[in-house]
């Protein structure tokens, strides 16, 4: 899977698409949330650098949930973790998304905001981040290769909307994700961000779940970095952290 996303504290961060090799956003690199690669289904798949829902098999044209920010657990390592909902990304080369930043850098939380239309680079909001905001994202496809994004944080009361465009997006996913950013040398450390939990998570109108989404492991090799739980009915689930 793949995906871009944002800049990171005095670094370039792209996130964005389920895969092996990854982008992030740390503090004087160039980061990435997000690439594409293809997941194996069933609809239980592992991903080196996603965790969540991925829904498939359809037209989306929209995708929205609700989360509350987590905290960071920082030691001398420097890590990065980012939340985010987004169309596309499972298996093509464009992810649409927005979300949130949980990062240590020299033993120092930074929390940050931002939205990513990969494979172009992301672009963060200067708007203050604090664990335990809530947010509420979406990204929908107004038709004409013409995306609107929105992320709104309900506990500082700030909101954006980006009205971005993209050619020929594939619409062919849609995804709930905690992710593990990743630089041009690959999936960065995943930051102690200990649960993130979603709620609310729709595709197209519609609760996740009733698309029967992917539930994606992130791991790699026989390291398991971040695990889903359940996906309820409403659209809840959380994201555990695992190891970085």
């Amino acid at each position: 899977m793949s995906s871009a996303r944002r800049w990171a504290s005095a670094a370039l961060a792209f996130s964005g698409a389920i895969s092996a090799a990854v982008l992030t956003s740390p503090a004087s690199a160039a980061v990435f949330n997000g690439s594409a690669q293809g997941l194996s289904h069933p609809f239980h798949s592992t991903s080196g650098n996603w965790s969540g829902y991925a829904a498939t098999g359809a037209r989306f044209t929209s995708v929205s949930a609700t989360w509350t920010q987590p905290a960071v657990s920082c030691g001398s390592q420097t890590t990065y973790s980012s939340f985010w909902v987004g169309l596309d990304g499972d298996g093509s080369n464009s992810v649409e998304q927005t979300g949130t930043e949980a990062d240590c850098s020299g033993g120092r939380a930074v929390y940050s905001s931002w939205y990513e239309m990969y494979p172009a680079y992301p672009v963060n909001f200067s708007n203050p981040v604090s664990p335990g905001d809530v947010f509420q994202a979406s990204v929908t496809y107004n038709g004409s290769n013409k995306f609107t994004l929105v992320l709104t944080d309900k506990t500082k009361n700030w909101s954006h909307t980006i009205h971005s465009t993209l050619s020929n997006p594939a619409l062919a996913s849609a995804e709930v994700i905690a992710e593990a950013p990743s630089s041009s040398s690959g999936v960065l450390p995943l930051a102690k961000f200990g649960t993130v939990n979603f709620s609310a998570s729709k595709a197209n109108g519609a609760a996740l779940s009733s698309f029967s989404p992917d539930k994606i492991t992130m791991a790699t090799g026989s390291t398991t970095k971040a695990v889903p739980g359940a996906l309820s009915s409403a659209g809840n689930f959380s994201v555990a952290w695992k190891h970085s």
